[in-house]
């Protein structure tokens, strides 16, 4: 860059030999008093040093020489100014480079250096050169910084110490020397040209916005220092960092044409950080729909508070995305669990609220909730300390009065908590690598359709997804991989779980889970669960095994299709039910399993795989589909493939209705089901009542509550083996537990018949 070539501007003064009216005695400025017709200033036109030259006589302490022309101070300009000077006689003075600086309006500019380095003139007759570097950046070697505000200067020098001495100048020299100051003269725009400081303190927002406007297609250069921005920033330009930025955490850096993370860790320096303000900026601009990760790794040592990141916002609705990157979680206290126990009571009548509660100020928001009476995956939604009540995620089956509860808070690489609503976040081919040191993903309160997609979840402590409220309404999991730090443990001694739900509408297809405690509990409905592969076996022989996928409402309206279900089990509960006794509501109902593999090896012969659990007396099934499932064990049979668990309480066999089971495969099953099942029924001596026993034959053992259909196979024989042609009737829920049906007829009659049964109407 050189403006007396590029922009044809005259940086030079006159020569003396032009006449002395252009040299001022005084600043330079409109009015001030010129040499012309000085008593102690005269033109030289001949020198053997000079071609014509300036002869003064210090006359005053601080003798001024100005060019009363306007020399332009352009941003990123940086001008030399020099000055030969010899002794002639009398008193050696000094001389140094100096000049006015104007600013708007022509007015002095404060608070800038307006001088160049004294040289003392120590002999007669040798020459002595002195010169001055001024421009609007403190670049090292500028002598004269004077910032944006600067319009133009004045430039000559100034003679000082004992008065008397007479001194010739050389005509004064000013060139532009940019050149010096940049590596890529057409190139680059350096943020100290426009004022940048670069010493932590001052605040060069300012210079970074002016840099950027006046780039044009260059990039802008920030060298080595510390920026401090003390407003939002935005950069339209192409940005280097050799330097680094702070910023108050309510500031926003915006990056327009290099918004990923890998400039915002050379801006910031430090990559948590650096994720932090990236994050921040997401959130706050429109320029950019999602966060560039650039396959970098991360390390942090603290979970990392996203509402904080964005003091600004409280909730946010707009689609973004994070991806293509790794977050290693290093080894630190940080990670450890917050443990309370306190005393609170609990009502029926208020099933969402712990009241009560002591020292509820200690109780972290989003803590996992255990206790006499709590359900699985119940946790802190809100709490209020001065009403000392604690809002529940979900509703506690028996808990009514007064416990210890206690309240355990795991800790998150990417905690959504503070956030009292966000929506549409993805988070894409992003891995966690958790080293069983921490957790992955604490959701937000409230919001819809947040997506983890093609994502890796390694090792994390206790949950790799956690949802304590319903910010999982909608959500979408798909493609991705949830590998444990528990594989060498015994199966019960699990603790992790891969993610829970409340909200309804989840779709959760194509991931691959391995050996949590469980895979999945669900507590919301109209979920989909599809092409998933789900392990949770052991090295133990003969060992337990778990539920892989617990839903915890009895109408749950779910979908489990096409999905591996491997040495694990489906739980259906009412579980967060806060009075789980049946009454005036919808029962067991909703449920479709089809077209999935289930496998087991090594186990207990009772192990099923289809396992119900009433929370309380009086339910019953209203809504069963399983169809065209495969049925497998390796090693030992085990007795069937469903069951009920009635720990708590059984099921109301006597109402059950619209169940299909019907094309299924079994292999290493003892006890092979379906619903409406036909059953052989052969009778060798006469009788007027037939008796079908289906203990064992039909799903759960159920009451047989209907025949579809009786058709004889081959002839019906009175006890002389006449042929007759008759027709029975029924009776059903016979024998003990009502598993029985009659057959009756108008005659004692022997014969074959299929009878079709059914557990239902």
């Amino acid at each position: 860059m050189n403006k007396a070539i590029t922009d044809g501007i005259l940086f030079t003064p006159s020569s003396f030999s032009a006449g002395l009216s252009q040299w001022s005695s005084g600043d330079g400025v409109p009015g001030s008093d010129s040499y012309q017709n000085a008593a102690n200033a005269a033109f030289v036109p001949a020198d053997q040093d000079f071609s014509g030259c300036l002869e003064l006589q210090k006359t005053q302490s601080l003798q001024k020489l100005r060019f009363k022309g306007q020399t332009p101070i352009l941003p990123g300009c940086y001008l030399r100014v020099t000055a030969r000077i010899k002794a002639i006689s009398g008193a050696l003075p000094s001389v140094r480079i100096a000049g006015f600086a104007a600013g708007p309006g022509g007015a002095a500019l404060p608070g800038v250096l307006t001088t160049g380095a004294s040289v003392a003139l120590t002999s007669y007759g040798q020459v002595v050169e002195v010169s001055a570097i001024v421009g609007t950046g403190a670049r090292a070697g500028v002598t004269m910084a004077w910032g944006l505000d600067a319009i133009y200067g004045h430039f000559g020098l100034d003679l000082t110490g004992p008065n008397g001495g007479t001194v010739r100048i050389d005509d004064i020299e000013i060139e532009d020397i940019t050149g010096v100051f940049l590596r890529d003269m057409l190139g680059t725009v350096d943020v100290r040209d426009f004022g940048a400081k670069g010493d932590g303190v001052a605040n060069d927002a300012a210079a970074f916005l002016a840099a950027d406007a006046a780039a044009n297609g260059r990039l802008v250069v920030v060298p080595e220092g510390t920026y401090f921005l003390d407003s939002d920033v935005t950069i339209q330009s192409h940005i280097r960092f050799e330097g680094h930025i702070t910023m108050p955490v309510a500031r926003v850096l915006s990056l327009a044409q290099d918004y990923h993370l890998a400039a915002y860790i050379d801006a910031f320096g430090d990559e948590v950080l650096a994720f932090k303000k990236a994050w921040q900026c997401l959130i706050n601009a429109s320029d950019h729909e999602s966060l560039d990760l650039c396959g970098r790794r991360i390390d942090v040592k603290a979970p990392i508070d996203m509402a904080a990141a964005v003091p600004n916002r409280t909730e946010y609705a707009q689609r973004r995305v994070i991806r293509n990157g790794q977050f290693f979680v290093g080894n630190s206290s940080d990670w450890d669990d917050t443990v309370v126990t306190s005393q609170a009571s609990y009502a029926v009548n208020q099933p969402l609220k712990l009241t009560g509660v002591v020292n509820v100020a200690n109780v972290p928001v989003g803590a996992l909730i255990t206790g006499v009476g709590v359900g699985r995956e119940v946790y802190v939604r809100s709490k209020n300390v001065a009403t000392q009540e604690i809002e529940l995620l979900q509703p506690l089956y028996d808990a009514a009065g007064a416990q210890v509860y206690t309240f355990r808070r795991f800790k998150y690489v990417l905690d959504f908590s503070g956030f009292a609503k966000i929506s549409k976040i993805i988070i894409a081919d992003v891995e966690f690598n958790c080293s069983g040191r921490a957790s992955c993903l604490l959701m937000a309160p409230a919001g819809l359709i947040f997506q983890v997609r093609d994502c890796v979840f390694n090792d994390p402590k206790d949950r790799a997804i956690t949802s304590h409220g319903e910010g999982c309404q909608g959500m979408l999991i798909d493609r991705n991989q949830f590998l444990s730090a528990e594989v060498n443990m015994a199966a019960q001694d699990r603790k992790s779980i891969a993610f829970n739900t409340n909200g309804n509408d989840v779709k959760i297809r194509d991931n691959r889970i391995t050996q949590h405690r469980h895979f999945a509990v669900i507590a919301g409905t109209s979920n989909l669960f599809a092409g998933n592969h789900w392990y949770q076996g052991d090295a133990t022989g003969q060992g337990v095994r778990l539920a892989g996928l617990v839903m915890t409402q009895s109408n749950c309206r779910n979908s489990i299709v096409g999905n591996y279900i491997d040495n694990c089990f489906l739980e259906w509960t009412n579980e967060h039910d806060p009075a789980p006794d049946f009454s005036s509501e919808y029962s067991f109902a909703g449920l479709t399993v089809s077209q999935n593999v289930f496998q087991c090896g090594h186990t207990v012969p009772w192990f099923t795989f289809i396992v119900l659990k009433p929370y309380g007396p009086g339910h019953f099934i209203q809504g069963l589909c399983v169809t065209g499932n495969t049925f497998r064990t390796i090693g030992n049979a085990i007795d069937r493939v469903e069951s009920v668990d009635t720990s708590l309480a059984d099921l109301d066999w006597t109402r059950c209705r619209n169940v299909w089971i019907k094309g299924n495969s079994f292999n290493g099953v003892s006890s092979m089901i379906e619903n409406p099942r036909a059953l052989p029924l052969i009778v060798n001596t006469a009788a007027s009542t037939w008796t079908l026993d289906t203990s064992g034959l039909l799903p759960f053992g159920g009451r047989v509550r209907n025949v579809e259909a009786v058709v004889p196979r081959g002839p019906l024989r009175t006890g002389a083996n006449a042929v007759v042609w008759a027709h029975p009737y029924v009776e059903t829920e016979r024998g003990t537990g009502g598993r029985s049906v009659e057959l009756v007829w108008p005659q004692a009659l022997k014969g074959t018949a299929s009878v079709t049964v059914r557990i239902d109407n």
